[in-house]
């Protein structure tokens, strides 16, 4: 830990301070540093491609339109007969969407044009039909029109050979759809992230068993699972192993066998039988098991041969506030992905805050506009890593870094919306 002295000696006065505690960023970094991301590719039906992660760049292989259509629907005419307007021409016949006007266009002459139809050979213009005056076989136009006006040119979207998806980046529905809009049915993505988890701990029951006296339910492999999903990684549950240190020892060497990463819940604490650390520092390395933030301060990184292990904290929101600050850019990172940045911006702190200096803080927030529109947040109320209810209630953390103390009512504070 001497590599980080410099820094921590500036907190050993403060309150809340652990000097074996690594400083957020340090751990960010330091976690960072360890991974390399997959390598391994597949082709996948576009169908099945959704989070999943892009293994080369996809170059379009056409233009987007593909050719000069209607951006309005109207009516396609000749520039050079608007040159006289207010002018009368003579109505020729329609372009549909898919169903093009089969001619070309003399002077005089125009065709009702619909949006997205292809432009009839010898029109360069197109007027909105709310301009127009029209019967059975004529249109009047009157004056204000310019040359090429309400044409989409082919290629005005995306041109034949560009870049339109590049390496790493996630597929969502927004990239499923530009994929199929070029005619893409397949791409090459990385193979999926193998993710194992398990919980620790002899007091869990699983949900819809009856709990019987000192138990209770284990929401922490439901929280993950759920956050693990999101990512789009391939999940091996575990379930539940006991606060015994032979089977612990035996599921890790497991998971890491099976799994890139290991993600477990409880055990990473001083008690006496917390025993996920020892493991760890036997069978393979610990980079780091205390971090100074709250909640999650217990939390492991290290790896067990070529297997990631991240050790979060017993308590249900440390588990998730981990996860979402330190482990999820860790997985995107592993999975070929380059994380983009946290959006986060300051709001008007709705009331007073309670906060010691010594450590960050992501404290669960409700974050809405008032009457003048000024971004205002407050707290979820009660702050305790076990209550988990106020995970549901918030839509941001308040992220007050580790110098801060108290915040009063109306100071500014940095929020992270979800």
């Amino acid at each position: 830990m001497e590599f980080i002295r410099p820094f921590l000696s500036t907190l050993e006065t403060r309150g809340d301070y652990d000097s074996d505690s690594m400083p957020v960023e340090q751990a960010r970094r330091l976690i960072q540093q360890s991974l390399t991301a997959l390598t391994e590719q597949e082709p996948i039906n576009l169908r099945n491609a959704l989070q999943r992660t892009l293994a080369s760049d996809v170059l379009s292989p056409m233009n987007v339109p593909p050719h000069n259509c209607s951006a309005m629907d109207g009516y396609a005419v000749r520039f050079g007969d608007l040159a006289h307007a207010p002018c009368k021409l003579k109505l020729i016949g329609s372009a549909y969407a898919g169903h093009a006007f089969d001619g070309c266009l003399s002077a005089g002459e125009c065709v009702r044009i619909m949006t997205g139809a292809l432009i009839p050979d010898g029109c360069d213009s197109v007027v909105m039909q709310e301009h127009v005056k029209a019967d059975e076989s004529w249109i009047e136009i009157g004056e204000g029109h310019r040359q090429g006006q309400n044409i989409r040119k082919a290629g005005e979207d995306i041109a034949q050979g560009a870049t339109v998806l590049t390496c790493g980046q996630a597929i969502r529905p927004a990239e499923m759809g530009l994929l199929a809009s070029l005619g893409f049915n397949e791409v090459i993505v990385y193979r999926k992230l193998k993710v194992a988890l398990f919980s620790t701990g002899d007091e869990l029951q699983q949900p819809g068993l009856p709990l019987v006296a000192g138990q209770i339910y284990d929401s922490n492999r439901y929280s993950l699972f759920g956050m693990l999903e999101e990512l789009g990684v391939e999940i091996i549950d575990m379930g539940n192993i006991r606060d015994d240190k032979a089977s612990l020892k035996t599921a890790l060497l497991e998971a890491a066998d099976q799994a890139d990463v290991l993600i477990t819940s409880g055990g990473v604490s001083v008690g006496e039988a917390d025993y996920v650390k020892q493991l760890l520092a036997e069978i393979g390395e610990v980079v780091f098991w205390k971090i100074a933030m709250k909640p999650g301060k217990p939390l492991a990184y290290g790896k067990i041969g070529a297997c990631h292990f991240f050790g979060l904290p017993g308590n249900p929101v440390a588990v998730m506030v981990t996860f979402q600050q330190i482990v999820r850019d860790a997985l995107r990172l592993l999975m070929g992905q380059q994380p983009k940045p946290t959006l986060a911006f300051q709001a008007a702190s709705g009331s007073p805050i309670r906060k010691i200096p010594g450590r960050t803080e992501f404290q669960r927030g409700i974050l809405s506009q008032d009457e003048n529109g000024r971004w205002v947040v407050h707290t979820t109320g009660g702050q305790g890593s076990g209550i988990l209810s106020s995970m549901s209630k918030a839509n941001c953390f308040i992220v007050l870094p580790e110098s801060q103390g108290n915040v009063e009512a109306g100071h500014a504070v940095q929020v992270q919306p979800f």
